[in-house]
């Protein structure tokens, strides 16, 4: 069983995954847009991933046998006034979500909710994973971006990202 402390941070974390799902999902509106389907497909196949992630800790709670408790899933409210501020907005919400993701760690760490902490694991090393990427995409838009052919030529890197399901399973 949970501590009522630990069940409570994943159940926000449910909310915050879903979050970064639509806050993607209007980064990728955004580059549409705006005529970058490369960048719209990164992001459209990572607000997958983020509803991925909301969904396996769905199911870390059910098997745990605590509620989920859905709340309201805020509308994202970031302005663009350039193509770079949707990347250097996602690489501070993977820090943020990485910060979530390390309070939860944390309670469960006092708990000694080890359970929980290994369920966590993959999630630590999943955020440094974004995290780089999101890096990634800031260092090479500020190295390229600016050229209109190595823009194209980001665009289309980034237009070949397929999506893959996390292969973590709780079965």
């Amino acid at each position: 069983m949970l501590s009522e402390k630990v069940k409570d941070l994943l159940n926000a974390q449910v909310n915050a995954e879903f979050y970064s799902a639509y806050l993607y999902l209007d980064f990728s509106n955004y580059y549409k847009d705006e005529g970058l389907d490369g960048y719209s497909n990164w992001y459209y196949i990572q607000a997958q991933e983020e509803r991925d992630h909301a969904m396996l800790f769905i199911q870390y709670l059910q098997q745990n046998g605590e509620k989920v408790t859905l709340e309201a899933i805020d509308k994202p409210d970031k302005k663009f006034s350039s193509f770079k501020d949707p990347l250097e907005a996602g690489a501070e919400h993977e820090r943020h979500v990485t910060a979530l993701i390390h309070n939860i760690y944390a309670a469960a760490y006092e708990e000694k909710d080890f359970r929980t902490m290994q369920f966590l694991d993959w999630f630590v090393k999943e955020q440094a994973e974004e995290e780089d990427n999101a890096d990634d995409n800031v260092k090479k838009y500020e190295l390229f971006g600016s050229d209109m052919r190595s823009l194209y030529e980001l665009d289309s890197e980034l237009a070949t990202r397929v999506y893959a399901a996390p292969s973590l399973t709780l079965d």
